[in-house]
């Protein structure tokens, strides 16, 4: 068990809200640094060397929009002071270099960024998560999730029923360019680790007595050439004694 936390979140982790919870947020906040920056890049680069079957996937056809996504990052990453973008390399904030491998564009975005990102894609009625780059699941598994529209990728959440899965459909289609959204979850867990995979038909049981707080600052953006939404997942965790209750 490798613990790395933050001992502060941006907004108010424990807020009761309604499903599906989304608020608009600037541009400029889509990509996120935190604290821990160096140490969770340090367990994405150790995942995309050693298990990057278990966290990354492109189904056919999804190429182009993950080559969008690889030159969003890289056009927000320019416009900051943290790091150095420069023609086939960024220097990060924790000194590495990260050259940018353009045959390999989820790689490159899952070494550069904090945030796990899922790309999808309309496919008929519904989006379908056609790419992804997930690092750090929590209470999931990619493998059971990929290609399949946002229903079945919501299977086992019993809060996602009929009214909330036409809510989020609609949410989807209505993503502007530029304008993107975000959400947040929080849930409490015995341990840190930020690789918590589960798989669907695993027995769950919410964690009230764990002592750490996981939450994630999601978001939603539409990629304007491919018109994909990205869903991107930043993930936090503090100890219980950091929580402001």
């Amino acid at each position: 068990m490798t613990e790395i936390v933050q001992t502060t979140v941006p907004y108010d982790a424990l807020a009761e809200v309604k499903l599906p919870g989304i608020s608009p947020m600037t541009p400029e906040d889509w990509i996120m640094v935190d604290e821990v920056y160096g140490a969770q890049m340090s367990e994405r680069e150790r995942f995309l060397s050693e298990r990057r079957s278990e966290v990354l996937d492109i189904t056919e056809g999804a190429e182009p929009a993950c080559e969008e996504l690889l030159d969003a990052v890289l056009a927000d990453l320019a416009l900051r002071d943290d790091f150095e973008v420069s023609e086939g390399e960024v220097l990060c904030p924790d000194q590495r270099r990260v050259t940018v491998d353009r045959r390999d564009p989820l790689g490159t975005v899952g070494r550069l960024v904090q945030q796990d990102f899922c790309i999808h894609e309309r496919r008929g009625d519904e989006h379908v998560m056609t790419a992804a780059v997930l690092c750090f699941p929590a209470s999931w598994t990619l493998s059971e999730k990929i290609g399949k529209p946002l229903t079945s990728i919501h299977i086992p959440v019993p809060e996602y029923d009929g009214d909330v899965a036409k809510r989020v459909q609609r949410l989807f289609d209505g993503i502007k360019v530029g304008r993107p959204m975000w959400r947040k979850n929080a849930n409490w867990y015995l341990d840190p680790d930020l690789f918590h995979p589960m798989r669907e038909n695993a027995p769950r049981k919410q964690e009230v007595e764990g002592d750490y707080l996981r939450t994630e600052r999601q978001s939603l953006l539409r990629l304007p050439k491919t018109q994909a939404v990205v869903f991107g997942i930043h993930t936090f965790v503090l100890r219980r004694e950091d929580v402001q209750f």
